[in-house]
């Protein structure tokens, strides 16, 4: 069990998962220097033990672990800890190889090489956005579907779907906005960074997810239910609304 260092003690806690030396020492010492209470592991096996005997907010993981496949540690984190913050690193380039990442849990991803200035950009913006206190709005009824912000519970006809945490904003961001149009802008600054770099295709996956997620459960339902469609409005965005 890591004992954090006395300096480290009331700070956000990020665990990095990082097989190369060159590259965990300089995230270790960066994310040291920048406020955040970090620990490194060099393996998969040590990641999963490190979390369960740690308190972190935060994952920063490598996919190309020398024990096992980083979206398996991301898969097994993700079921563990609900909640917890997953950026995963990744020198792979492919769009599928970018998807699997997003599939497996993670909230965001940068590809090597990647800048610290960036990889700190993003941490603020999703944290900020975590840290927002404001009052939760009443719960969102469409058709046999119901969304309660502030249980964080979505359920249809009355049986929890269960989302993973940027599916839940997602949708609950849409339901906000029920029978609006919500634009790709508005949707990657308020469920992911105001200053998002790159591509949006983050939004893509998630949405396909969320999608999935939500026809899987209607169809598990006894009797057929009254599920809002989520409308692609093509070159500006999406719209839910009930059928």
């Amino acid at each position: 069990m890591r004992t954090p260092a006395a300096e480290d003690r009331g700070r956000i806690g990020v665990l990095v998962v990082e097989d190369d030396e060159t590259i965990g020492h300089h995230l270790e010492t960066g994310l040291r220097s920048n406020g955040y209470a970090p620990a490194w592991s060099r393996t998969g096996a040590g990641a999963l033990a490190e979390a369960s005997h740690g308190s972190y907010e935060v994952l920063v993981l490598d996919l190309g672990l020398p024990d096992m496949d980083g979206l398996d540690v991301a898969r097994t984190l993700r079921v563990r800890f609900p909640d917890l913050l997953i950026i995963v690193l990744t020198a792979r380039t492919d769009d599928i190889d970018v998807i699997a990442g997003l599939d497996a849990g993670a909230d965001d991803y940068l590809v090597k090489p990647f800048s610290l200035s960036v990889l700190l950009a993003r941490l603020r913006a999703h944290l900020r956005r975590q840290s927002v206190a404001s009052p939760p709005p009443e719960p969102v009824k469409l058709g046999d579907l119901v969304l309660d912000e502030a249980a964080r519970r979505c359920t249809l006809h009355g049986a929890d779907v269960r989302l993973r945490p940027k599916e839940f904003e997602l949708l609950a961001l849409l339901g906000r906005h029920a029978g609006e149009a919500v634009s790709r802008e508005t949707l990657m600054a308020e469920v992911w960074d105001e200053n998002w770099f790159g591509s949006t295709k983050t939004l893509d996956v998630t949405m396909a997810g969320l999608r999935r997620r939500l026809a899987d459960a209607a169809d598990e339902c006894p009797r057929p239910v009254r599920l809002p469609r989520i409308t692609t409005l093509r070159g500006h965005g999406y719209r839910l609304e009930e059928e």
